[in-house]
């Protein structure tokens, strides 16, 4: 499991513990010192000893090169504002797995569902949900039913005492 901290104050901690070598301090208390296993702080000093604090540095990670180009990341956009419908699809929405699809198709690049998501947010695109409405939906009807029935409704539930499911009777099994 990787150390938690940035490149930066992860190289800070090694040269503290650099320091500390010179002074001919024990491995042991060299780790309780910077907070790092006494494996670790060994591997350091012997790095420390052949390249001497430079051999400390933190090295740049490269980032992973993005497979789809700006011009096709500007054609996705399009195909996207077009919508699902026009690019093929049976329903207007769309999933990462079908924009997944579509860049495979159009520009030839295979990539995870997952990964599709994070090109997605990097062109501004925002994860939305459709609402569920039924198709038949009518909503004159709702709005006079809220309006007239469910008050009666409402009203007539108060009026009555409810009846109560516990019994207290000697009898009961439920009161031994």
């Amino acid at each position: 499991m990787r150390t938690r901290g940035t490149a930066a104050e992860l190289e800070v901690r090694r040269r503290i513990a650099a320091r500390l070598f010179t002074e001919d301090i024990t491995l042991a208390d060299v780790a309780r010192c910077v907070g790092a296993s006494v494996s670790s702080v060994g591997r350091w000093k012997r790095a420390w000893k052949v390249g001497g604090v430079a051999a400390l540095a933190a090295k740049p990670q490269p980032a992973a090169r993005c497979r789809v180009s700006d011009e096709q990341k500007a054609q996705l956009v399009e195909i996207l504002l077009r919508g699902p419908l026009a690019a093929g699809y049976f329903t207007d929405l769309w999933t990462c797995a079908r924009v997944a699809q579509v860049i495979h198709k159009e520009f030839g690049v295979t990539y995870h569902v997952d990964h599709v998501g994070r090109i997605l947010h990097d062109l501004g695109f925002t994860p939305q949900k459709p609402r569920r409405k039924a198709r038949e939906r009518d909503e004159a009807a709702i709005e006079r039913w809220r309006r007239h029935d469910w008050p009666r409704i409402k009203k007539g539930a108060r009026g009555g005492k409810l009846a109560s499911s516990f019994s207290t009777k000697p009898g009961s099994c439920c009161s031994r």
